[in-house]
């Protein structure tokens, strides 16, 4: 599990285009790091109130401090800017394309603090800026997986070189299910309980077949037969049939591998000639979206079996 340190910079370039954010002033600070993953307004600092301030975090001026500041005096204004960049704080963004004065940019570019400017309205800005900070944050790594998504049931699908995923994922897509990564699966988590899953930018939309190479899946299938992120519900790992001693008969007994610290569902088939692994992928998903809604064949057919002995030792 890893926890990237986010800078402003970070910050800057990677929402940029969603966010709609200019670089007014202080781009010599643009490697401060951002602690805290949201969003304050800081009209208590700029009235004077300075018990409490949540400085770690992204700070952003609105149309209320706007206007207070306006209705200061020069000096008093100044005085104002000076507490508020003697703080340590990541940056501002002044929203609905308010103008900063040139006491606060100067006060600004003296300490390195960036200063930008955004078209959106204040609380637009701070929701759309909190998810993506939130998703900064997260915790992430790597799964050695392909996934696909089966009928909204996000399945990786693991297993040695050669042991036949990338032709059980072709299968897969060819029945009309879609590929969100191939061969490494970029998981992140969210919310501290769901697993997302997705692929590394430069490879979305590719896969490797052996013996084929690289193909375009968007181009092949078509762009339904790409997902760009889905959440991990389900792990298959594909083992030889000679590596698996004890093949599950039943499924009484519920295995989980953990993910991010997240317990998720796993399943290990078995893996020999003739075996049609994408079907029985396919139905590994079927039944644990079975299980999600509450219902357990095996544990029907066990529950009967006890009731039928218990019946029969009446008599």
């Amino acid at each position: 599990m890893q926890r990237d340190i986010v800078t402003v910079e970070r910050f800057y370039t990677e929402q940029a285009a969603a966010l709609e954010l200019k670089l007014a002033a202080g781009a010599n600070g643009l490697k401060r790091i951002i602690r805290e993953p949201t969003v304050n307004r800081p009209g208590l600092v700029l009235t004077g109130f300075t018990r409490y301030f949540a400085n770690k975090r992204v700070q952003t001026i609105g149309n209320a401090e706007a206007y207070y500041l306006k209705s200061l005096t020069p000096e008093d204004r100044e005085k104002r800017y000076n507490t508020l960049f003697s703080y340590k704080i990541p940056c501002i963004v002044f929203s609905r394309n308010l103008t900063p004065d040139r006491q606060f940019l100067k006060a600004a570019e003296a300490v390195n603090v960036p200063i930008f400017q955004c078209p959106l309205i204040t609380m637009k800005f701070i929701n759309l800026a909190t998810l993506s900070l939130e998703m900064m944050f997260a915790p992430h790594g790597t799964e050695m997986g392909s996934m696909v998504d089966i009928l909204g049931v996000g399945v990786i699908i693991r297993g040695e070189s050669g042991i036949g995923k990338s032709e059980s994922v072709l299968a897969l897509i060819e029945r009309g299910y879609s590929l969100v990564a191939d061969d490494i699966t970029k998981v992140t988590l969210v919310d501290g309980r769901e697993v997302m899953g997705t692929s590394a930018e430069l490879t979305r939309n590719h896969m490797e077949v052996r013996g084929i190479g690289i193909v375009n899946v968007a181009a092949m299938f078509g762009v339904k037969s790409i997902r760009r992120e889905k959440q991990v519900d389900l792990v298959v790992s594909l083992k030889s049939w000679n590596d698996v001693p004890d093949v599950d008969r039943v499924g009484m007994d519920e295995e989980f591998v953990q993910i991010l610290g997240v317990d998720i569902p796993h399943i290990t088939i078995p893996v020999r000639p003739g075996r049609d692994l994408a079907r029985l992928i396919e139905v590994a998903a079927f039944q644990t979206k079975l299980k999600a809604s509450g219902y357990n064949p095996a544990k029907e057919l066990n529950d009967r079996l006890i009731a039928k002995m218990a019946n029969a030792s009446k008599l």
